[in-house]
């Protein structure tokens, strides 16, 4: 396969030296080209053609904000992934710059000073999701990028109690889509897992309920449940649901990561799954990587069924391809298509079911 070829755009020539030597070890990676503000690197697309661009957000001349507004307006596909502080005002421009179409994005080192060391925290992040949003897998595995679809599950309407979620690369703005189609009455509460890091998940919880209908907040350890709600997995903190008597409550802790991920998927659905023993559902959209798959088997096991986002509408179809290719998704599903679905579920067996009621197609 070709190298994938990488842009990147920073004004700093620390941070661009930085990026170009992390990616520069990568045999399947190399750097076609920097540029110091968002001015010159939309004159560099059109002459590189870069399959990635990587975009800083404070920037001279053109910040990266208006970068991927004028980047989306003539390249709709090419990923490009921000790079932001770990701060408010760099988590709420990251959010503004996924709201307008950046594919992902990974934090600065916290300081470049430590050469070695931070350019180790930019392999470890930026690699996985060029390759990732390129469709490619690290040189030395032969297994296949993209999972076979098996038969997906099916079976009569069931009742549901909890719907929870899972999303990673692509996710937060394949959230909002869905959550925005379900009504603020919605009957059941919603408990999600967003990989971000700390002040991000804030940030989000705060960007939803001005968005949706529903009442969205950053989980607190011992929040109960309630209906119409949404609770968030604050970052660098598992998110677990445990019943106390007739309640469901929140619970967080720093367990060590799972699938590279803390907050994990995985470990919200293994709580739900043994909370709500078929009455829940499960729903994983677009994201790198296979988190969500091993508390999707959990769920099943206990009797109760997942949606995933289809590849097609799927920034990275890595975490619900995984599901689907495992034979655990009920159905798999377009994004404009999963709010109904969902809701559908949800108010199934709260209205009257007719004789010979068709399974679930």
């Amino acid at each position: 396969m070709p190298q994938i070829s990488v842009l990147v755009v920073d004004d700093s020539v620390v941070i661009r030296r930085l990026v170009t030597d992390a990616l520069q070890v990568e045999p399947d990676i190399r750097v076609v080209g920097t540029a110091p503000n968002g001015k010159v690197a939309l004159a560099k697309i059109d002459q590189l053609a870069p399959d990635v661009v990587t975009l800083d957000i404070e920037m001279p001349e053109m910040d990266g904000l208006t970068t991927i507004r004028e980047i989306r307006k003539t390249h709709a596909k090419l990923p490009v992934i921000m790079f932001s502080t770990l701060s408010v005002a760099g988590g709420a421009a990251t959010l503004e710059a996924l709201a307008s179409g950046a594919s992902d994005y990974v934090t600065k080192p916290a300081n470049v000073g430590s050469v070695r060391e931070s350019m180790a925290s930019v392999r470890e992040q930026l690699v996985p999701r060029i390759r990732a949003l390129c469709g490619r897998r690290a040189p030395t595995s032969r297994s296949s990028s993209r999972p076979v679809v098996t038969a997906t599950r099916s079976g009569p309407p069931q009742r549901v109690d909890l719907l929870a979620v899972g999303c990673s690369t692509g996710g937060p703005e394949a959230l909002t889509t869905v959550l925005t189609q379900l009504p603020a009455d919605l009957p059941v509460p919603v408990v999600v897992v967003q990989h971000m890091p700390p002040v991000f998940t804030r940030l989000f919880a705060e960007r939803l309920d001005r968005a949706s209908r529903l009442t969205v907040t950053e989980a607190v350890d011992g929040m109960t449940l309630r209906p119409g709600h949404v609770y968030i997995a604050p970052g660098d903190h598992h998110l677990e649901v445990h019943r106390q008597g007739t309640l469901t409550r929140t619970r967080l802790h720093d367990g060590p990561p799972e699938c590279f991920c803390r907050p994990a998927v995985d470990v919200l659905f293994r709580s739900v799954a043994a909370a709500y023993r078929g009455s829940a559902l499960g729903l994983v959209l677009t994201g790198m990587g296979q988190d969500g798959k091993r508390g999707s088997e959990s769920l099943h096991e206990n009797g109760s069924r997942v949606i995933v986002q289809d590849e097609a509408t799927s920034v990275v179809w890595g975490m619900p391809g995984a599901i689907a290719g495992a034979g655990l998704a009920e159905a798999v599903l377009p994004l404009d298509q999963i709010g109904s679905a969902v809701l559908e579920r949800i108010t199934a067996m709260r209205r009257p079911q007719p004789a010979g009621a068709p399974a679930w197609r």
